[in-house]
C-alpha cells in the first residue's frame, strides 16, 4: 500500500510535467509556423495556469458538474457516521461528505488530499444498499483516498478536459489564420491538426483514463475489504451496482474514472474503453480475500 501511495504521489508529478511539456512543445510549433514567439510564451503561460488552477479546482469543478450537496450528520446520520467512524477506524481526516439526487447508484472520492478530501454518494446508492454494503463502499472511496488516487483522478480530469480544449483552440487558430499562400502555410497545418485532434481527442481520453483508472479500482476495494474486514459486503454492494445500474442524470466522460461503478451508458465502445475494470472480476478477488481472513 505504501508503495502504491509513493508511485501515485510520483505520477502526479510526472502527468503534471508531461502536460506541460506537451503544451510547451505545441506553442513552439504555433510560434514557427506563425513566427511569433510570443505564441510560445502565451501557450506555456496558460498551460502553467491551467494545470495550477485545477490542481486546486477541479475537485469543486466535479461536483459542481454532478449537483452534489454537502451534508452535516443532520442531514444523512446514516451515511455521515458511516464515513466518520470509517475516518475514525483508519486515521483519516474526515472528508467533507456530499449526496447526489440521483437513482442511479453510484458514489465517488475527490480531492488533493487526504486533508482535502471529499466522498459523495448518490441517493439511488443509499437506497439500495444495507448498511455493511455502503460501509464497504465508503470504505472503498476511502481507500481512495488514503491511497491518493484522488490526486491522480483529479489530474486526470484535468487533463482530459484539456484534451477538448486543446483541440478546440487549434481548430479555431487554424479556421481564423490567414492562409492560401506558399509564405505562411501555418494555417493549414493548423488545419487538419485541429481536425485530427477533434476526431481522436475522446479516444486519447478514454485510453489515458483506462490506463490510470482500472489498477487504481482493484487496489480501492482491497484496502476498502482490509478497514472493515468484510470483503463479502463489498463484493455484494458491487453484485447490486452491476443488477441495478443506470446512467447517470448528469454524465460526463472526463470524470468518468472516478465513480465506483462506471456512470455511463452501456455499449461495445464503452465496454471496450471502460474506465473500470469488470465486476465479476473485481468480486472474485474480493471473495478470495474473504476466505483469507
Amino acid at each position: 500500500m505504501y508503495s502504491a501511495i509513493r508511485r501515485n504521489k510520483v505520477n502526479t508529478v510526472l502527468i503534471m510535467v508531461v502536460f506541460l511539456l506537451i503544451l510547451a512543445g505545441l506553442g513552439l510549433l504555433a510560434a514557427y509556423l506563425y513566427r511569433n514567439v510570443w505564441l510560445a510564451v502565451i501557450i506555456f503561460g496558460a498551460a502553467l495556469g491551467y494545470a495550477l488552477l485545477q490542481y486546486f479546482m477541479a475537485d469543486r469543478q466535479a461536483l459542481a458538474m454532478t449537483g452534489a450537496r454537502r451534508i452535516e450528520k443532520a442531514d444523512d446520520p446514516r451515511l455521515y457516521r458511516i464515513v466518520e467512524n470509517l475516518s475514525i477506524a483508519t486515521g483519516t481526516p474526515m472528508p467533507q461528505v456530499y449526496i447526489i439526487d440521483d437513482p442511479a447508484p453510484n458514489a465517488f472520492a475527490t480531492g488533493r488530499d487526504p486533508e482535502h478530501a471529499v466522498v459523495a454518494a448518490t441517493t439511488g446508492i443509499l437506497d439500495l444498499l444495507t448498511d455493511a454494503e455502503l460501509e464497504g463502499v465508503m470504505a472503498h472511496e476511502l481507500g481512495h483516498v488514503r491511497n491518493y488516487d484522488i490526486r491522480v483522478s483529479l489530474i486526470v480530469y484535468g487533463l482530459v478536459v484539456a484534451v477538448g480544449l486543446l483541440a478546440d483552440f487549434f481548430l479555431r487558430m487554424a479556421l481564423f489564420a490567414p492562409r492560401g499562400n506558399n509564405n505562411n502555410p501555418g494555417g493549414i497545418v493548423l488545419l487538419v491538426f485541429g481536425l485530427i485532434a477533434m476526431v481522436i481527442a475522446p479516444l486519447l481520453a478514454a485510453l489515458v483514463q483506462m490506463a490510470i483508472s482500472r489498477q487504481r479500482e482493484y487496489l480501492a476495494d482491497a484496502t476498502g475489504a482490509l478497514t472493515t474486514r468484510h470483503p463479502e459486503a463489498l463484493a455484494s454492494a458491487l453484485h447490486k451496482l452491476s443488477q441495478n445500474g443506470q446512467p447517470l442524470r448528469r454524465q460526463s466522460t472526463s470524470m468518468a474514472h472516478m465513480w465506483i461503478a462506471d456512470p455511463l451508458k452501456p455499449g461495445l465502445v464503452a465496454r471496450l474503453f471502460s474506465t473500470h475494470p469488470p465486476i465479476p472480476d473485481r468480486i472474485r478477488r474480493l471473495l478470495k480475500m474473504g476466505g483469507e481472513f
